[in-house]
């Protein structure tokens, strides 16, 4: 890769006065940012030719120092982005240059608590994205894409190194994280290195997409026993290593769980909160929200609970039974039979999808189960297709003994596919008229919009009339709601007001869900606050157009404004009555 002084010159040159078009500074900007994180321009296939092949062969570093020289070039990126009067450029100018303000001024603003995210852990550390991206993201369609694969897989080693080196360094700062989250990674690495190398994700899904691929039988052997050797002789040894790290941690670990333990954890919340709900709402508002989403729908669920002839225990007893009287066998049939359900409800959304929006994407969607080594830890979650069309939208459920019911599992259908995640993210995927830092998200997400649809998209499905006649699907999709209003309460509880681990599970979340929220603060706090936005600016448009009020326009108008900060898709929602008012005059 390019040094870091060649790398600002260019920026430097991309951003001089002799640039007059903003689409061309979305561009440049954008191919800069890109061409320094190998992993982005990899998933999303940025690039062409030679420079792709490149960057498809390494793999993003995980230093310090690296995350400081993005904030340094978010710098430049505003700098840049200043020079443009916005008031002469058209709508989708306007909102793109909006959001790359906010992006980019959200990664510098993080500069003061880049501390404050441990490298291990079991959700998104190092040891977890690695995985990802090569077994979920990177492109394999011919032998060449192969051959790029097994060199990545050569720097795996070298990643996780990096990964060590900080956690030792912020140890040494006292910054380690809670003895539970510790014993959660050292279990899952341990898992994932288990198998022989031959059964590693590395190698194993490697093989499989070599044959999908019809890659030459004669060259799949032989990369595969290179990707297998690189496994044994390179990625167990330095997983071992990073293992040995956190054990030595553990004396030194406590199970204080919140940010509140740590120097300045307070003020790193508020920046998280911030960075995830796109608002400026305090912990102390946020838990207070959550309470009271929390009595709404907990009444709404006893009603129910209460026709079909449940009346003994809590509302989270009565939902902890029901999940247990719909389970699925713990045995291989079982997870074959919720993976085939799942496609079925999968494929019945899309069909009913069609009587709520103009607009649906091009780019399949499949669903599938997560790794073995990763069902102890992982959330359901979306990995959005390739632009290019090389891969389809993916849903990966993990497959633990508390997920496998069918309580729900239509729920979290709707929310990780079809009309949520799906959805939202392969339309602006599909959508050319966009900026390319918009569809593919170069500067990240926005999780207030993208996991408030997903839940808006919940609550959608039941308004709609899907849960007629199913009023144990009904009580799932409340309970799914009633667990994303309880997160309000435990995220904010455990970051801001001292709650235990254990405290946080018995106020109704399961366990590998609190240690979710411990090592990503503020996060789950989106999901909620995006959804009651939507909501709120739906009713807000209803309530001005009256019986000129449309739902499927509504969705256009969310849909096509793409992932964005709440104040700016308001401003949108806003801006479409104001011209429905006109046209109905």
């Amino acid at each position: 890769m390019r040094t870091r002084a060649a790398l600002l010159v260019l920026i430097a040159v991309s951003l001089g006065a002799q640039q007059s078009n903003i689409d061309d500074f979305f561009r440049d900007f954008t191919a800069e940012w890109v061409r320094a994180n190998p992993n982005l321009a990899t998933s999303g296939r940025y690039f062409t030719g030679e420079e792709q092949g490149r960057l498809e062969r390494q793999l993003t570093p995980q230093t310090s120092a690296y995350r400081r020289s993005r904030i340094q070039l978010a710098k430049q990126g505003l700098a840049g982005l200043s020079k443009f009067d916005r008031s002469k450029l058209s709508d989708t100018q306007r909102i793109s240059a909006d959001l790359m303000q906010w992006q980019l001024d959200t990664v510098v603003r993080e500069e003061p608590y880049l501390d404050y995210t441990f490298p291990l852990e079991q959700m998104n550390g190092v040891n977890v994205n690695l995985i990802e991206t090569l077994t979920v993201r990177h492109p394999l369609a011919n032998e060449k894409d192969a051959v790029n694969y097994v060199a990545a897989l050569g720097q795996a080693s070298a990643r996780m190194e990096e990964a060590i080196a900080e956690s030792r360094r912020l140890a040494a700062k006292n910054f380690i994280p809670p003895k539970f989250i510790l014993n959660a990674t050292i279990k899952q690495m341990q898992g994932f290195i288990d198998p022989a190398p031959a059964q590693s994700p590395f190698v194993a899904i490697f093989a499989q997409k070599m044959e999908a691929a019809k890659v030459p039988e004669s060259r799949r052997d032989a990369l595969r026993k290179e990707a297998e050797n690189i496994v044994a002789t390179q990625v167990y040894p330095a997983w071992k290593k990073a293992i040995a790290t956190l054990e030595t941690q553990l004396p030194h670990s406590t199970d204080d769980a919140g940010l509140w333990r740590l120097k300045g954890g307070a003020d790193a919340y508020a920046y998280f909160l911030r960075r995830y709900t796109t608002t400026n709402l305090t912990p102390e508002q946020i838990h207070e929200v959550g309470l009271r989403e929390v009595d709404r729908i907990e009444k709404e669920m006893d009603a129910i609970f209460r026709r079909l002839g449940r009346t003994e225990g809590s509302v989270n007893e009565r939902a902890e039974k029901l999940k247990q009287d719909l389970a699925y066998p713990k045995t291989e049939d079982g997870r074959t039979a919720m993976m085939a359900d799942a496609d079925g409800i999968l494929r019945d959304a899309e069909k009913r999808s069609a009587a709520l929006f103009d607009k649906t994407p091009k780019s399949p969607v499949v669903v599938q189960p997560f790794p073995r080594f990763r069902e102890a830890n992982a959330a359901a979650n979306y990995n959005s297709p390739a632009p290019d069309g090389s891969r389809p939208g993916v849903i990966q459920i993990p497959l633990r003994p508390e997920m496998m019911t069918r309580f729900a599992l239509r729920s979290l259908v709707y929310h990780e596919g079809v009309p949520g995640h799906h959805f939202q993210i392969a339309l602006q995927v599909e959508n050319k008229e966009l900026p390319r830092f918009r569809q593919i998200g170069a500067f990240g997400g926005i999780s207030a919009l993208v996991e408030g649809w997903g839940l808006y998209a919940e609550r959608l499905t039941a308004e709609s009339g899907w849960y007629d006649g199913d009023p144990e699907g009904q009580l799932g999709q409340l309970y799914d709601s009633l667990w994303r209003a309880r997160r309000l309460v435990v995220d904010t509880g455990i970051h801001a007001k001292h709650w235990t681990r254990q405290q946080s599970i018995d106020y109704g979340i399961e366990a590998s869900e609190v240690e979710r929220y411990v090592v990503f603060p503020g996060q789950a706090c989106s999901y909620m606050i995006g959804q009651l936005k939507l909501v709120e600016l739906r009713e807000k448009a209803r309530q001005a157009l009256g019986d000129k009020f449309s739902l499927r326009e509504y969705h256009d108008v969310v849909l096509d404004t793409g992932t964005v900060p709440l104040e700016i898709l308001e401003r949108q929602v806003d801006a479409y009555i104001a011209s429905a008012q006109k046209r109905g005059r």
